[in-house]
């Protein structure tokens, strides 16, 4: 299979592509050159948002292209019409956000989406660029030959947003951590290693159209990721299990100073962890293990110096120590 991969240099990109490598795949990375990417692959440079940025695809043909594009939508029109005829499927990673707030938990892809922005839109906001990009691609592939891949929260090796880089060298720096209850609260991630293999199986067996893809509802829970990057990290880190009441009275807030956790019952919580993902199960998803997720990430993070790389659109996450602390009352 011959693999053109839009980035491939972080993240979900480099995952792809190390999963399409593996799987003896032909691939080709077209990329702004800021990063090296993986070993073994054919190097494609250009800037999608620049006059003329896509020359270098001029030419050449693919039985599939992966884009991971999150801002404006011309940038997924213009590479989608320059590709059509020469790629099988166009497979865009979107995401669970291009359903219409508030999701009601168990929500799957016939859900009410957000109003698109245009094909040729310039950027706005994350969800509808992202359903921006997957009418771009509809349009020039169409239902059969574009595979929308909508993702909700991804952990693993590489990540570049921050959230379980963030615990596990809050929990490895050791002492009373402020662990947001309950401890059985139900999550819904994916690894981004099983997000790839699903994308490559996906092409393989032809699939087309929307999928949700998460990890099933429940596949582990807060204390289930939290005693992981305990023991994973070495043990020094003491969770201090909190009722949600309280971290919310002292004004912390989910999902950013306190990555991954929302509170359960509320919007938020069946929005971020509660999609059917049945669909996507049925077309083979399978996932690892949480403690397989956090330790490779734990290795991959040592390797790096305990620093993971940061996406410059994206802000920092985590909690204030002298906040954690009062919180604690310590």
């Amino acid at each position: 299979m011959r693999l053109l991969m839009l980035g491939g240099t972080e993240f979900v990109g480099r995952a792809v592509v190390e999963a399409a490598l593996g799987r003896g795949w032909e691939v080709t990375v077209f990329h702004r050159g800021r990063h090296e990417p993986p070993a073994g692959v054919r190097s494609l440079h250009g800037d999608r948002t620049a006059p003329d940025g896509l020359a270098a695809l001029a030419d050449g043909e693919w039985d599939a292209v992966v884009d991971t594009w999150s801002a404006a939508p011309r940038a997924v029109r213009d590479t989608a019409r320059l590709l059509a005829g020469r790629v099988r499927r166009y497979v865009y990673v979107s995401s669970c956000s291009v359903y219409a707030w508030p999701m009601t938990a168990g929500y799957d892809e016939d859900a009410p989406l957000v109003d698109g922005a245009a094909a040729d839109a310039r950027q706005t906001d994350y969800a509808r660029d992202k359903r921006g990009g997957e009418l771009a691609a509809l349009d020039a592939f169409g239902a059969e030959g574009a595979l929308l891949v909508r993702a909700g929260l991804i952990l693993g090796p590489y990540e570049n947003i921050g959230r379980l880089p963030w615990w596990l060298n809050r929990v490895a720096r050791g002492g009373p951590v402020l662990a947001p209850g309950p401890r059985d609260l139900p999550l819904q991630y994916v690894d981004v290693r099983d997000l790839a293999e699903w994308v490559l199986g996906g092409v393989e067996r032809g699939l087309g159209g929307a999928y949700n893809l998460v990890g099933p509802r429940g596949h582990t829970t807060m204390g289930g990721l939290l005693d992981a990057c305990v023991q994973v990290t070495g043990g020094a880190g003491d969770l201090r299990w909190t009722d949600p009441e309280v971290v919310l009275a002292a004004g912390v807030e989910p999902w950013s100073q306190l990555p991954v956790w929302v509170p359960g019952g509320s919007e938020l919580h069946d929005s971020v962890h509660g999609a059917d993902v049945s669909r996507a199960v049925g077309g083979g998803l399978r996932c690892r293990p949480v403690r397989d997720t956090v330790a490779d990430t734990w290795s991959w993070l040592q390797s790096l110096g305990g620093v993971a790389p940061q996406r410059p659109d994206r802000p920092a996450v985590g909690l204030d120590p002298a906040v954690e602390a009062r919180v604690l009352g310590l």
